[in-house]
């Protein structure tokens, strides 16, 4: 069966823009790949967008975290309870996640944004989680209904991951983003790990790429202009 992608377009407070999740339908239920930023819940359609497309409680099999930031992990917990599933995502963010702390292993960042981000983005104790599965790269997705593996493209943060499908989908996190033109995310805290991310999918077969932040795009519109 074909899989279907649903882009979810979910608010960032303080008008910061707006960031991508992703729901693939399979032939055996739902996968999420992001959940948004945890104090725009009540605020967006994360959750009636999640029903209208049919994923209910009993069919989401699995949700990916690309990386540990709040505006992708905000959701998790809160959908783990609800929904009965799983967690997935790279050690190296994981302590992110359980500490409500996105700049854990990470190199040491401005001191203001450390203090601030957990207050603009709520990731309190209740959006805190340990993840259920540790993937690492070139892991097969198949058991859990998507046709698809795991590419680590760190750069952004040491844990940073890709999905890339059968059908040659890439979802790519905050590695690229496409707000305005594709290009590689300007917010890095490797600049060369991430160069090399970039060089490590040029022998990759991708037909679109899935941005965090943006609108999908063609490989190709971003390997002519690179």
């Amino acid at each position: 069966m074909p899989q279907e992608i649903k882009t979810i377009r979910l608010s960032l407070p303080y008008n910061l823009g707006s960031v991508n999740c992703y729901l693939i339908k399979t032939g055996t239920g739902y996968i999420l790949i992001d959940t948004g930023s945890s104090n725009q819940r009540a605020r967006t359609s994360l959750e009636k967008e999640l029903a209208n497309a049919g994923c209910q409680p009993g069919n989401l099999r699995l949700i990916i975290i690309t990386h540990g930031d709040f505006d992708h992990t905000g959701n998790a917990a809160y959908l783990r309870a609800k929904f009965g599933t799983q967690i997935a995502m790279h050690d190296d963010d994981a302590g992110m996640a359980e500490r409500g702390d996105m700049f854990w292993n990470r190199k040491s960042g401005n001191f203001v944004i450390k203090t601030v981000a957990p207050l603009l983005f709520n990731f309190g104790k209740g959006q805190r989680f340990k993840p259920d599965i540790s993937l690492k790269d070139g892991d097969d997705l198949s058991q859990y209904g998507l046709d698809a593996k795991v590419l680590c493209v760190p750069g952004h943060s040491k844990g940073s991951i890709g999905i890339l499908t059968a059908s040659d989908d890439f979802f790519c996190g905050d590695l690229f983003t496409n707000t305005d033109k594709p290009t590689l995310n300007s917010i890095m805290d490797d600049p060369a790990t991430a160069n090399a991310s970039v060089g490590k999918l040029e022998s990759i077969e991708i037909n679109t790429v899935h941005p965090g932040h943006g609108r999908p795009f063609p490989m190709a519109l971003f390997r002519a202009h690179s």
